[in-house]
């Protein structure tokens, strides 16, 4: 079931793999037949395999940006989660629909983020 304990768990898990661009890591967050979905209107990342790829195509350097976020919504199927990145010369506000499976691995993430002013 998914809570406020396994979103939690989930999202300092993204941080933790966001900040070492370890593949394991990485993969440990998805089930194997995931979608992520980076933009409107974009095809997602299909399957963990592709998620790795994509992911570590645009990673970020290891310790480039802070992360804070705070729960907007927690329910069995779907958890929204609003966050503020931050790196050394851009904010960035970010929205991300999160739908958890039984063993807590993510099976549908989307994000959307937008530069602040």
């Amino acid at each position: 079931m998914t809570d406020l304990d396994a979103v939690t768990g989930w999202v300092e898990g993204y941080v933790r793999a966001w900040n070492s661009n370890d593949p394991e890591h990485i993969a440990a967050l998805f089930a194997e037949d995931a979608a992520y979905y980076t933009a409107p209107y974009r095809e997602p990342w299909r399957g963990r395999d592709a998620i790795v790829t994509g992911w570590l195509a645009r990673r970020d350097e290891p310790g480039d940006t802070t992360f804070t976020w705070f729960p907007v919504t927690v329910s069995p199927d779907l958890s929204i989660v609003q966050g503020i990145t931050t790196y050394p010369n851009r904010v960035y506000s970010n929205l991300w629909l999160i739908r958890l499976d039984t063993v807590g691995q993510c099976r549908e993430f989307t994000e959307w983020w937008m530069k602040q002013p």
